[in-house]
């Protein structure tokens, strides 16, 4: 019997259970398979649970518990180090025609896994605020920031900072009516979420696609650049900072 024959029994229940197995006592251990096969699948829809939480109650526990299983069941683990299993999960279920109207679903899963991406990021030591002060302004311009690895940007049309804490029981007020894209950092232990505005949203992403300051700041002029620049350094958002030499 093939490891892959195996691995391909274990998550489709309509499977034939693999030849040759067999117990301890050398006796066929179809049975035993199959309440082994059970409780990898419980395993694993418990695990996209725990790290889709909200998602989660968005979409209640027997719609979840479908959905879930379809997905594992179609994307098993490829490491057996679970912490960031189900990065494809969000856009696994934007692909579902039945969840066409919850169009606000996937960037609420992308959201999720981008908390769990920040939590198990390397540490980094924070960029020093005076290091950035005391740059001149046409130095400043041609300023290029490093972002810490904890540092996650999820851009959206959709209030899903709002809809996430309402979904989990950590707010009880509406969402509002316009777009949250949101900033994952890890200042401390726990990533933090900080919903920005829609311009600064756009401008952040900018910067970290390796924008210069000026750059991303004439593609967003709108956008209040000393502002999301105090937020990304109160949050520890950055690492360090590189200044390009103009011939």
């Amino acid at each position: 019997m093939s490891q892959s024959a195996f691995n391909a029994a274990l998550l489709n229940p309509t499977a034939n259970r693999p030849n040759g197995l067999s117990d301890a006592g050398g006796r066929p251990a179809g049975k035993r398979f199959d309440v082994y096969r059970n409780n990898v699948t419980v395993s694993l829809r418990e695990a996209l649970e725990t790290g889709f939480p909200a998602t989660a109650r968005l979409l209640g526990e027997q719609n979840f518990n479908t959905i879930a299983t379809g997905y594992l069941r179609a994307n098993p683990p490829s490491s057996p180090l679970m912490m960031l299993y189900g990065g494809g999960f969000p856009r696994y279920i934007s692909a579902i025609p039945a969840l066409a109207k919850l169009a606000y679903l996937r960037d609420v899963a992308r959201l999720e896994y981008a908390m769990r991406q920040s939590y198990h990021a390397e540490d980094a030591p924070a960029l020093d605020p005076a290091r950035l002060a005391s740059l001149p302004p046409e130095a400043l311009n041609n300023a290029r920031l490093t972002f810490a690895a904890a540092t996650q940007l999820v851009l959206t049309p959709w209030p899903i900072h709002a809809i996430r804490a309402k979904a989990l029981g950590e707010s009880g007020e509406n969402p509002p009516a316009h777009a949250q894209p949101t900033l994952v950092t890890r200042p401390e232990f726990d990533p933090i979420l900080t919903p920005l505005p829609a311009d600064q949203g756009d401008l952040c992403g900018a910067l970290m696609a390796g924008k210069t300051l000026a750059e991303a700041s004439t593609l967003h002029p709108a956008a209040d650049l000393g502002q999301l620049l105090g937020t990304l350094l109160a949050s520890q958002a950055l690492t360090d900072i590189h200044v390009e030499e103009r011939t």
